[in-house]
This record gives structure tokens, C-alpha cells and sequence, in this order.
């Protein structure tokens, strides 16, 4: 590596001119020259200038190799924020030359380390903030964005297909991270270029600066907002309790709601069929943003709707693997059973999708709280339900004859067939006593089946059980998912390879889907039809190895198939505004023709693109 001094000139331009409504308050005020000067934040950007030298895909990834090969992932994020801003082109031609590498990097695991450091890392231009400062002029803040990094059409006029925007409020299970977050968004709107096709340079991602909880509003207790690189506004958040009895941010509510300012703002300038995704919001908040916003703009929760799509993916997954040959897999899952452990958006999103969607059995399906099973009185007014999100997956009836507070005594009761655990802050509570009333379900029936178990919490640390623990424990009998992905398991002179039940493989799609065909809404059975999609993905390789989703390097053909059958889902469904053809041949040709791709990426070969990585064990 070359050398580097205190005084060596940073070669690297980072041009915010014209930009001061759209930038962190702190950073305006400081000055952007400034900002990136300070020391902490110079030796960074020295080095990842002087690092960042690739001019091929394969000497970029010769270099986050180097970085990966330490360990070091948030150094490795940062070396890809730096390629991205250097060349995007080549960003993305090398995140689609190995994306079961480099995906894990550029959003998560890794990315909830960054939004952990966010302000730390150099300040580049891609990332609008919209700020409570700014409340009444939201437009001039997106327009701003708009004039200085959107292209334009042959008219003048800025073009955006997509916003992700987030508040920072509950950034994955880390917490409330303020504008350090922004690496979200950064993050999902890779990953809709990687996985679907949009062009990155017709997407914005946002953060709304509405202020920051102080060190006890994050799960590590960090000094997030009082970090002297803290960038936002430094304030508490505004927040009232709600008719429902949660505490929310009173400015997103009301005839002045700064969430309807910004929304209403981003369709005008850009037009209605901008896609506007909410991300990373706190439950409380994210529940009645949607309800209230979801059919006046194209928009959605992939927190609640995606993250539930993808749930009810992997469970028809799980039902492929054990019948590779079935086609009626959502009238199998109508005879099944689900338990659902937690209560956050994830869990809850799922329980509903199912209800509403998949028309499961009265009881089959049950949601945990702190509390024990979620349940309701017959009026509806008491229970054991904290909100009404949870009151709408309730059980009717107190819970009798049984301890509707432990875990194996609600297995043993209601006998689910599947387990989704979503705790978030209880790592280890599938214990293998819990494992084994699953595999006592199974045992019990005429024709016994194999238990499918999932610990979504995430990171790693947060799983309710490990792969290795859920295939000793179970004999390997059980049929394992994880939010974050495990390594490969021997289990009885066999690879399993526990799928990641992760969004990114409902999300690009979707988007995709419904911004191709100029959808008015997008409605829950579109990720229904998503979850299909997805669990028809699965090929041989994946059924041999006891995956319920598809491995992550054929993630663009995944996402390929979301697309294409979310747009036949919009025509006939009367969504679409724009025909793409009359089946799913003629649809897949039109979208093709629509996807943006970098120089010749998909020109590049691999001799074993499946290959697992020997530093972060992903396949």
C-alpha cells in the first residue's frame, strides 16, 4: 500500500456545490470543506482514496478483498461507498460479478455497523436529509437534491423512479440512530440495482432528521447524537402517545404531518408513479404511516410487508422441500399451523399477510408477546394485546388450560407446524426442549412431516437458535431459516445450507414490478404473489441442499421473476397503468428492455459463482 503522511493532499473530489438545503444541518453550518477535513474524518477518506484504485472489476475485488481478509467489513463497506462514488459503474459490475460476497458488505450484516459510524465515515454526495428545520419548504429540499444529481429529461425535468426514505428510528435491531442511518437507504437502493435493474441515478435516498434519542434510545447505548460528528439535528424527538397507547412522533401526524409534507412534495416534483418506500421507522409509527398513506401514494412498508412477504416465501419453501413436486403450495400452507414469537413489525406483518392473504384456519395462527399468546376478549376490550396491530392477530378467547406464557406449553397446545421467531433481544430461547415439542408435533400425526423453524433476529448474536443447534437438537429433522445467514452444517454426512430469510429477495422486484407497469398501489396480494414467485425459484441445488430460498448469486434471477410476476399480478388486478404483455414471456422481454445495467456486467464469467467465500461463509 503506498504510504501516507499527515499532510498528503486527499486526490479525491467530492463536489456538494449547490447543495445546502439537502445536507445535514451540521455540515451546511461547518461548511462542506470543512466537515471533511477534520482529522478523524481526513485520515479516513486518505486512506480509502489511496486504496480505492480499481479500474477492472477484478482488481476491485482483489482490493475489498484485502480489507475482508483482516476481517475488517466496515472498513470494507467504506472501501465499496468509496468505488461507488468513484465509478458506479464499476461498483455494481463488481457487486454483480459475486453477490453472495459483496452483498453482505454493502447492506447487511455490515451496514448495521456503519449506520453505527455513519458520521465517521467521509461525508459523499449521494444521500438527500430532509429536515424538521425545513418543515414548509420540502420541496425546495427534494428539488435541491433533484437539480444537483438527477438526470433530466428532454424537457429540464429531474427524473426519479424511487425514494427510499427513512427517520432512523429503529435502524434494523440497533435502535434509534438518527441520520447515522442513512446507510439504509444507501443500502436498499443498491441492492433494487443489483437485484432488479433500477438505475441508480433515478433513485434518492433520505433521511427525515426529526431528531435523535440520546445513548439509551439505541440497543449498544452508543453516543450517537451527542458524537461531535453527529450530523443531524440534535434535538429529542417530539413524541406524544397515541389514541392506541403508543408513543409516537407527534410532527408525522395531523393536518401538518411533515411525512404527508415530504410525500406530497416527492410527487409533485417527480409525479405519482415515483415509488415512495418507508424503511426503518419505529413500529409505532411505521403501523399508521402506512395505513394512513398506502393508498393515496405508490408506496409500502418493507419493514411490515416485505419483510412478511418474504416470511411466507421461505415457509413455501419449506413445504417444497419436503414436496419438490407440488404446485399447490399456498393450499398446503392452508392446512398448517404457525407460531409466530415476538410481536415487532416482522412477525406481526406476517401473521396478517397470512390471515388475510393465505385464509389460514380460525387459531392457526398465533402471535407471542411479552405477555405470552396475544389474545382478546370477545368485545375486543381486554386482552393481552399492546396496540392495535396485535389486537388485529389476537387470539378471541383467554387462553385456558394451559401456560400461555411458556414457549414449549403454547407448542404443545396449539401444535404448530412452523415456528418463526422474531424476539429480537432473546438469543437462545429455542432451546432444545423447545425444539423437540416441534418435533413432537410432527411425530404425532398420521402422516409426520419436518417441523420448519426460523430465528430472524438479527444480527447473528440476536438468533433465537443457531443452524448447528437447530439440526442437532432436531436429529436434523427440522427445516431451518435464518435473517442472517449461518454457514454450511454437516448434518449426518450431508450439506445443509440454511437459507437467509432476507428482503432482498421480495423487495427489487416488487419495486421493479410496480414502477415498470406505472401500478396505482400495490396491494398485499402482490406480495403474496411475490412469495410465490420466490419460493418457485428454488431450483435442484437448493432442495439438495435444505435450502428454503434461493442461493444469493442467482439473486437478479430471483428478482427477475418478482418483477414479472408482480406486473401480471398488477394487470389483472386492474393496477397497471402501463401494459407489459399478455404472459409471463412477453412481460419478462418488456422488463428486460427497462432494466438498467452497468458496462457489460452481464458479459462477465465465473468459474464458480456459487463458490462460498472463505472469509464471511456465505455461499
Amino acid at each position: 500500500w503506498p504510504q501516507i503522511t499527515a499532510t498528503q493532499a486527499v486526490m479525491v473530489k467530492i463536489n456538494l456545490e449547490g447543495r445546502h438545503l439537502s445536507l445535514p444541518k451540521s455540515v451546511v453550518k461547518r461548511g462542506v470543506e470543512t466537515w471533511n477535513s477534520q482529522a478523524a474524518v481526513q485520515g479516513i477518506l486518505q486512506i480509502l482514496d489511496s486504496a480505492c484504485q480499481a479500474k477492472t472489476v477484478s482488481e476491485a475485488l482483489d482490493e475489498v478483498r484485502g480489507f475482508t481478509s483482516l476481517g475488517h467489513m466496515i472498513w470494507a463497506y467504506a472501501y465499496l461507498r468509496m468505488l461507488y462514488h468513484k465509478d458506479s459503474s464499476l461498483f455494481y459490475r463488481t457487486v454483480l460479478a459475486e453477490p453472495s460476497f459483496l452483498m453482505p458488505i454493502v447492506y447487511t450484516p455490515t451496514v448495521g455497523e456503519a449506520c453505527q459510524k455513519f458520521g465517521q465515515l467521509p461525508l459523499l454526495p449521494r444521500g438527500c436529509y430532509v429536515s424538521l428545520a425545513d418543515r414548509g419548504n420540502l420541496k425546495a429540499v427534494l428539488k435541491e437534491y433533484a437539480d444537483a444529481m438527477l438526470p433530466k429529461d428532454q424537457n429540464g425535468q429531474p427524473q426519479c423512479q424511487c425514494i427510499v426514505f427513512s427517520d432512523g428510528g429503529r435502524i434494523l435491531g440497533l435502535g434509534d440512530l438518527g441520520v447515522w442511518g442513512m446507510g439504509i437507504p444507501i443500502g436498499k437502493l443498491d441492492l433494487y440495482t443489483v437485484c432488479a435493474g433500477f438505475d441508480p441515478a433515478k433513485t434518492i435516498p433520505v433521511m427525515i432528521d426529526v431528531g435523535c434519542s440520546d445513548a439509551s434510545g439505541n440497543a449498544a447505548k452508543l453516543t450517537i447524537r451527542d458524537h461531535i460528528l453527529y450530523h443531524g439535528l440534535k434535538d429529542n424527538r417530539q413524541k406524544h402517545t397515541s389514541k392506541a397507547g403508543t408513543e409516537v412522533n407527534s410532527v408525522y401526524y395531523g393536518p401538518d404531518s411533515f411525512i404527508g409534507e415530504f410525500m406530497s412534495a416527492a410527487r409533485e416534483l417527480f409525479g405519482r408513479n415515483c415509488l415512495l418506500q418507508f424503511e426503518d421507522f419505529n413500529s409505532n409509527d411505521a403501523f399508521p404511516l402506512l395505513e394512513e398513506y398506502r393508498n393515496k401514494f405508490l408506496t409500502y412498508n418493507d419493514d411490515i410487508q416485505g419483510t412478511a412477504s418474504i416470511i411466507v416465501a421461505a415457509v413455501l419453501g419449506g413445504i417444497k422441500l419436503q414436496k419438490p413436486e407440488c404446485t399447490t403450495l399456498l393450499k398446503e400452507l392452508q392446512g398448517m399451523k404457525v407460531l409466530f414469537h415476538g410481536a415487532g413489525s416482522a412477525n406481526l406483518g406476517g401473521a396478517q399477510l397470512l390471515s388475510a392473504e393465505v385464509h389460514m384456519l380460525p387459531g392457526a395462527v398465533v402471535v407471542t408477546n411479552s405477555r405470552g399468546v396475544i389474545w382478546k376478549s370477545e368485545d375486543g376490550s381486554n386482552g393481552t394485546f399492546r396496540n392495535d396491530e396485535q389486537k388485529a392477530v389476537a387470539l378471541t378467547g383467554e387462553p385456558k388450560g394451559y401456560d400461555n406464557t411458556d414457549l414449549v406449553s403454547i407448542i404443545k397446545h396449539h401444535k404448530p407446524d412452523v415456528l418463526i421467531g422474531a424476539v429480537g433481544k432473546a438469543p437462545g430461547c429455542f432451546t432444545e426442549e423447545v425444539v423437540k415439542a416441534m418435533l413432537g408435533v410432527q411425530a404425532a400425526k398420521a402422516t409426520p412431516g419436518r417441523p420448519i423453524i426460523f430465528a430472524l433476529s438479527n444480527p447473528m448474536s440476536q438468533a433465537e437458535i443457531t443452524a448447528e443447534d437447530c439440526y442437532k437438537f432436531s436429529q436434523g429433522k427440522a427445516i431451518f431459516g435464518s435473517g442472517t445467514r449461518f454457514p454450511p452444517v454437516e448434518v449426518q454426512g450431508r450439506t445443509r445450507v440454511p437459507g437467509q430469510v432476507n428482503n432482498f429477495f421480495i423487495f427489487p422486484g416488487m419495486s421493479f414490478g410496480a414502477v415498470c407497469c406505472e401500478a396505482t398501489t400495490i396491494t398485499d396480494h402482490l406480495f403474496m404473489e411475490a412469495a410465490e414467485a420466490v419460493a418457485n425459484s428454488l431450483d435442484k441445488v437448493d432442495i439438495e441442499a435444505d435450502s428454503v430460498l434461493p442461493n444469493t448469486a442467482r439473486i437478479r434471477e430471483v428478482g427477475e421473476n418478482v418483477a414479472a410476476t408482480v406486473v401480471l399480478a398488477c394487470q389483472k388486478a386492474g393496477l397497471a397503468q402501463k401494459v407489459l404483455g399478455s404472459s409471463y414471456a412477453e412481460v419478462s422481454e418488456q422488463l428486460a428492455t427497462m432494466r438498467w445495467d452497468p458496462d457489460e456486467a452481464h458479459h462477465i464469467q465465473l468459474d464458480d459463482p456459487a463458490a462460498p467465500c472463505a472469509v464471511c461463509a456465505f455461499v
